[in-house]
């Protein structure tokens, strides 16, 4: 799939006109970003929001013990940063490639000339009340699932329904995306592999036959 094609589906073009589209591709650009590389640091100023393209991109915060808490784990298609077109001048979290990716940046000054068309505006807003229906989700699902269940949804959401996985992120970033610490993590597949539900080795993560036929993470 080219470019153009991956833009179009993105969360942040997909149905929007092809007009709407034509402008902001026009001024925005492409960025590489190697794995483990910073994009921009929790307080610093914004000139720029992303749509990723390819890779994986974890969003997170500072919490005053120094621990750092994932706000969201980024895939291919989904826009970041975009608070700072109408609340900040400032990043509210930080961004780092978890693995090498690729992403189309947009300046936020170009962007805002855009927003003074009313049509333009109205499609931006609606995809804007979609992500805001995501943030909500998300603190529903730390608040009403315990650590496990969270996981295997992750697994899901994530790699889809299956007896065989190949984790791409590491085990730091993914106990981060499930609202839970290192420590808290490690404890849950000891348990997990102690009951024979899951076998962990490198890379690859197997679960037990007809896992998911026994569970019901809708």
């Amino acid at each position: 799939m080219n470019i153009e094609s991956l833009l179009k589906n993105s969360e942040l073009f997909n149905g929007m006109s092809d007009a709407a589209f034509k402008k902001i591709t026009a001024m925005g650009s492409l960025k590489k970003i190697h794995q483990n590389s910073m994009i921009f640091l929790e307080g610093e100023k914004g000139s720029s929001f992303y749509v990723l393209i390819e890779g994986s991109v974890r969003l997170f915060k500072s919490a005053p013990d120094g621990r750092e808490v994932t706000v969201k784990l980024a895939a291919p298609g989904e826009i970041f940063a975009e608070v700072i077109l109408f609340e900040k001048d400032h990043y509210p979290v930080s961004a780092t490639a978890v693995a090498d990716s690729r992403l189309f940046a947009m300046n936020r000054a170009s962007f805002n000339s855009l927003l003074e068309n009313a049509s333009f505006r109205n499609e931006f807003i609606s995809v804007l009340m979609k992500k805001q229906r995501y943030l909500a989700g998300r603190i529903l699902y730390l608040a009403a699932f315990d650590v496990e269940e969270r996981f295997f949804r992750f697994l899901a959401d994530r790699y889809g329904r299956r007896n065989s996985y190949t984790i791409d992120i590491s085990k730091k970033d993914l106990a981060s995306a499930i609202g839970t610490i290192p420590e808290t993590f490690s404890r849950l597949i000891q348990r997990l592999t102690q009951r024979g539900i899951i076998r962990w080795e490198g890379d690859t993560l197997e679960l037990a036959d007809r896992f998911w036929e026994t569970q019901d993470y809708e």
